[in-house]
């Protein structure tokens, strides 16, 4: 059964720091790409950043360029999002994302609030 566990939210000041973690099992970690996608209160949900299976290629959206990292450890099965700079819009619940042949699995999220 594949499992997708977030952590390392939390209540954060604008311009703070935090690292989101994403602990994976039940299918190998190390052969997919996977990324970061988030749902701010009353939106949509929005892709945030991915990287490939090898660590090797990473991308963001505009909107966290600049100030979000992705990165993974294939060793430990276990994908990370280091985000500074935060700003209030960036709150949101986030989600560690792998699509395998077609289908999405997700985690239960981590929730992130910038604010004062």
């Amino acid at each position: 059964e594949v499992q997708l566990v977030e952590s390392g939210g939390g209540l954060v000041q604008p311009g703070g720091s935090l690292r989101l973690s994403c602990v994976a099992s039940g299918f190998t970690f190390g052969s997919y790409a996977m990324s970061w996608v988030r749902q701010a209160p009353g939106k949509g949900l929005e892709w945030v950043s991915g990287i490939d299976s090898g660590a090797g290629s990473t991308s963001y959206a505009d909107s966290v360029k600049g100030r979000f990292t992705i990165s993974r450890d294939n060793a430990k099965n276990t994908l990370y999002l280091q985000m500074n700079s935060l700003k209030p819009e960036d709150t949101a619940v986030y989600y560690c994302n792998a699509n395998m042949f077609a289908i999405d699995y997700w985690g239960k999220g981590t929730l992130v609030t910038v604010a004062s």
